[in-house]
């Protein structure tokens, strides 16, 4: 029991289903509900869900709410001797007695654990919401909690582009929004039209440098292998063309895994579209971030679905360094590359250097082996099993 008379288990709020790995340390508040698209092949988060916005009165409980949990567990920590200081000990503390406290606690717990201030606005696309009705939710959070650093958001760029004027997403930045994450996925037109995007190449520029005209920071996600091998080059020339044209401060990384259920996976089935290999991926890249020209964005890939962690750097200065590193894996032997995709794949490899580790390589030389065998299940079978953990 609180000292103001409530259960602890009573405090709840709710939370969406995903948010990006980059704000993975950051306090999840749910501003919409699901996808109000949800039409995309590549894509089956939402599926079978319905689109709702929240009330702007819901919502100001959950924040309060969070302000009570937050209290609280500042209250355990003094209690534990630790001054207020939300340490490793108030975590276990909270995760070792969940009869007592709601899975909110541990969330929060977890931000203040961390410190980094960072909060995401669930769902798919909140800028569709009422420009007045998030400044209100803006300003509400960060008065709330005066150590927020940054509020980031998803958004569609068709909203950016149709309904949110340069001076709504000024008000916005004005009142706390830092930073808008959208999923560019490809700039290509004939990829957008195939994936059922419901976007043009034109549409993502203009919000693209809306976004960054108001001052906001940019998220740009890109989808590798989302062309398919009918327009695998197409897809990588008109993606870097649009990121050109947009200049994004982050351009991160997503390599395509066909999911069952969300469409794309109908398409394959009928040879209407064929996935590329890894080494295809891996080209595809390559020809992307060669013409990646005249833009200051940070490239990365912080996704456990793509290949090469190590293709990471800034633009223009870390382009040869990226592209040595796609170099690098294209050089290998048929040997060398099978073995590290095993060995990246079950998450025994990181990064190329791995391949150095003569007792890493064994290991995963004598698994391959195995699969290899005449009755071993088949090194595209193991990894395809292998990469439906991360999906």
């Amino acid at each position: 029991m609180s000292s103001v008379g409530y259960s602890n288990q009573e405090l709840c709020f709710e939370q969406g289903p995903i948010r990006p790995p980059s704000e993975a340390k950051s306090l999840l508040v749910r501003i919409t509900r699901n996808c109000p698209w949800n039409k995309c092949l590549f894509c089956r988060t939402y599926k079978g869900t319905t689109f709702s916005l929240r009330s702007l009165e819901e919502i100001k409980r959950d924040i309060e709410t969070i302000k009570k949990i937050y209290d609280e567990i500042k209250a355990i920590s003094w209690k534990l001797g630790l001054k207020g200081n939300v340490t490793e000990e108030v975590v276990h503390y909270l995760y070792h007695n969940p009869e007592e406290y709601s899975s909110g606690f541990l969330s929060v717990a977890m931000w203040l654990y961390y410190g980094e201030g960072s909060v995401f606005l669930q769902d798919g696309n909140n800028l569709m919401v009422k420009t007045s009705d998030l400044v209100e939710i803006l300003t509400l959070l960060k008065n709330t909690f005066p150590e927020i650093t940054r509020i980031t958001s998803y958004a569609r760029a068709k909203t950016i582009a149709t309904q949110k004027t340069l001076e709504e997403l000024q008000a916005l930045r004005a009142a706390g929004l830092s930073r808008v994450h959208i999923g560019l996925e490809s700039g290509s037109d004939k990829v957008l039209a195939l994936i059922r995007k419901g976007v043009t190449a034109a549409e993502h520029i203009d919000a693209g440098r809306k976004v960054k005209e108001a001052g906001l920071s940019l998220s740009e996600y890109v989808i590798p292998g989302l062309g398919g091998k009918k327009l695998s080059q197409e897809h990588a020339l008109e993606t870097a063309r649009v990121l050109n044209a947009i200049n994004p401060d982050f351009i991160r990384l997503r390599t395509l895994r066909v999911v069952a259920g969300a469409g794309l996976d109908e398409k394959e089935a009928s040879g209407e579209f064929e996935p590329i290999s890894d080494e295809e991926t891996v080209g595809e890249i390559r020809l992307m971030v060669e013409h990646l020209e005249g833009i200051d964005s940070y490239l990365v890939s912080d996704h456990i679905l793509n290949l090469l962690e190590e293709v990471e750097g800034k633009l223009p200065e870390d382009k040869g360094k990226m592209l040595a590193s796609l170099d690098l894996f294209l050089a290998l032997s048929f040997e060398e590359k099978c073995n590290f995709r095993l060995g990246r794949r079950a998450s025994i490899y990181r990064t190329l250097a791995d391949l150095k580790n003569q007792g890493l390589y064994q290991q995963v030389d004598k698994a391959l082996k195995q699969i290899m065998a005449p009755d071993g299940d088949g090194l595209e079978e193991v990894i395809d099993e292998l990469t439906k953990r991360f999906v």
